[in-house]
């Protein structure tokens, strides 16, 4: 049987404390909550206050239990009055030796059977276990922000806890109605190690100005699904806290460049930019620790009118293609009010192409999402054909064939014979390197890439991908043209990924990494980025769902570019994908899915 836990003590009431003392005493736990001075412990006793008022204002907890959770919280100042609790969670800002420090003071005050647990997230939990008597007592307890709200709790066990104290404290979890993963002692964990990678490569992405800070946001929630952009989120999290977790991941994790970090982050501690809580980091804030944000000199000017910036009238359009892309982005544009030519080769190809299309627009009808008479109309101003000639008079052809680099050079040598003056090319390639394709050309100024995402007609993000020999006029016009589509368009440079990719892939492939290191299961890195960092996948569903050869054909052309070591496709990857296993389309990836 695990032990019952009756009073429990929290060291540190900032944010992440209180959330922790609002989690026990919610579950009808005795807290002893302590802080350093009176001060202190007043503002987390103000802290707790305004999480619980909350909670009632918004009809999530009632009155009563406000008050009987309340009664169950002693504060005290000094760790001396925890001297009869059956389990302490410290949650002391990230430093070893203070935490080092606290835990010395709590062997020598708590009953020798106490369990002391830390709430790091990126220190060693053995180096602060050998600061006292009874290592084989110490657990990490890391729950995520805001704690009464996250489902998650990673258990870090070290080599020496007792498996009787990882049972206690993992019946403790179900108690608290949290899920808990546990994994053995290593840097970041599972959250952390996954999610600071990717931050500190979007930061890398801002430093180097590849795209903008909106950009960067706006494609990684609208192409990922994700809760926060990672920069808001860095905002959120506090970029000093951000940089002391990178640096001890960089120290302890095996010096992986990707958890190096960018120097930019340092400049903007030193001058003070923390985010969310000094009111500047990557955004401006309405004030220190206001969520609101205010316009500042980096926000882009809201453009009035479709031909700002010298962006060309578009009317019709040209689509080459006959996949599923070329569909729904025929459909798009046809349902925006464009004059579409479509150009498949041959007529077989056409008439497939436009029952597709006519199927698409009839299930927008039955779900109510499109008149009947709105339907009509845009079937009406499509035109089939399968010859590119009848694209001489269009003022853009978006291309959407094949992958291959060959097929698509001879496509715009063949477009800019065809085309008249000033009409912009575009190429919604995914991997290849638009300037390759724009030199085909006579006229590379009017090539850009329009990286539309599946499905087209649903997804609202398209990269607007400008080359070394893009004119400004060119990008505008396609900026315009996403607007006008009701699409979010964000601007970046022509490098293999693009954002959405070069951010996401190398985060999937860090996951595989952690899985072939036994470090933890699949299930359980799943549950962590679902219910840590509000993923709508975890990163196995992910790679089940987008085809294992397309996730290691991806990372390969990433790695193939950057020369990053921490970018090298994880040989398990690559064993998966040599042995047929490509995810859900084969009912075999990093799971079984021949039973679903």
């Amino acid at each position: 049987m695990a032990r019952e836990f009756s009073t429990v003590g929290v060291v540190g009431l900032g944010t992440m404390g209180a959330g922790i003392v609002e989690v026990f005493a919610r579950n009808g736990i005795d807290v002893v909550a302590v802080e350093i001075s009176a001060p202190a412990l007043e503002r987390g006793r103000a802290t707790l206050k305004g999480s619980t008022d909350r909670a009632v204002a918004k009809g999530k907890l009632a009155e009563a239990d406000r008050d009987a959770l309340n009664e169950r919280v002693h504060f005290a100042v000094g760790l001396d009055a925890l001297h009869s609790v059956d389990l302490v969670i410290e949650a002391v800002p990230e430093h070893l030796d203070l935490k080092q420090r606290i835990f010395a003071e709590l062997d020598r005050v708590c009953r020798p059977e106490a369990i002391l647990a830390t709430n790091t997230s990126s220190l060693s939990v053995t180096e602060i276990s050998v600061a006292t008597s009874r290592p084989n007592q110490v657990i990490g307890i890391h729950f995520f922000n805001p704690a009464p709200v996250m489902k998650l709790v990673e258990v870090v066990r070290t080599v020496v806890t007792a498996p009787e104290v990882v049972a206690d404290v993992e019946a403790l979890c179900a108690r608290l109605g949290k899920v808990d993963v546990t994994i053995n002692d290593r840097a970041g964990f599972i959250a952390n190690a996954l999610l600071f990678g990717y931050l500190n490569h979007a930061v890398g992405m801002f430093e180097s100005h590849y795209a903008t800070r909106e950009d960067i946001d706006a494609a990684m929630k609208l192409g990922c699904g994700l809760p926060m952009g990672p920069l808001a989120l860095m905002d959120l999290i506090g970029l000093d806290t951000a940089y002391e977790i990178l640096d001890t991941m960089y120290r302890r994790g095996g010096r992986d460049r990707r958890h190096a970090p960018v120097p930019l982050l340092k400049q903007m501690v030193t001058a003070g930019l923390l985010g969310r809580k000094s009111g500047r980091g990557f955004y401006t804030y309405e004030r220190p620790g206001s969520p609101v944000v205010v316009p500042d000199e980096a926000t882009p000017l809201a453009t009035d009118g479709a031909l700002a910036d010298g962006a060309r009238a578009i009317a019709k359009v040209g689509v080459v293609g006959s996949g599923t892309m070329a569909t729904g982005i025929i459909e798009v544009f046809a349902k925006a009010g464009y004059e579409v030519v479509s150009v498949t080769r041959g007529m077989e190809k056409s008439a497939k192409v436009c029952e597709a299309v006519k199927t698409s627009l009839n299930k927008g009808v039955v779900r109510g999402k499109l008149a009947e008479a709105d339907r009509d109309a845009a079937l009406g101003r499509i035109s089939w054909s399968a010859t590119l000639d009848h694209l001489a008079d269009v003022d853009l052809v978006v291309e959407a064939v094949v992958e291959e680099l060959s097929v698509k050079k001879a496509l715009f040598a063949s477009l800019d014979e065809i085309c008249k003056p000033g009409v912009v090319l575009a190429t919604t390639t995914s991997s290849l390197p638009v300037i390759d394709v724009a030199m085909a050309t006579q006229r590379p100024a009017d090539v850009v890439g329009l990286h539309f995402f599946n499905p087209a007609p649903v997804m609202p993000l398209v990269e607007v991908v400008r080359t070394i020999r893009t004119s400004p006029e060119a990008t505008a016009t396609a900026r315009a043209v996403c607007a006008a589509l009701g699409k979010t368009g964000v601007v970046c440079g022509d490098r293999s990924g693009f954002i959405v990719n070069a951010l996401l892939f190398p985060y999937l492939n860090d996951a595989v990494k952690m899985l072939e290191a036994s470090y933890s299961t699949a299930d359980d890195i799943d549950h962590a980025m679902k219910l840590g960092c509000g993923y709508p996948m975890g990163p196995f569903e992910l790679l089940d769902v987008v085809g294992l050869d397309v996730s290691l054909a991806i990372q390969r052309e990433l790695y193939l570019e950057l020369r990053e070591p921490g970018f090298a496709p994880a040989p398990l990857l690559e064993h998966l994908v040599t042995a047929g296993y490509l995810g859900r389309k084969t009912r075999r990836g990093f799971r079984d899915h021949s039973h679903r």
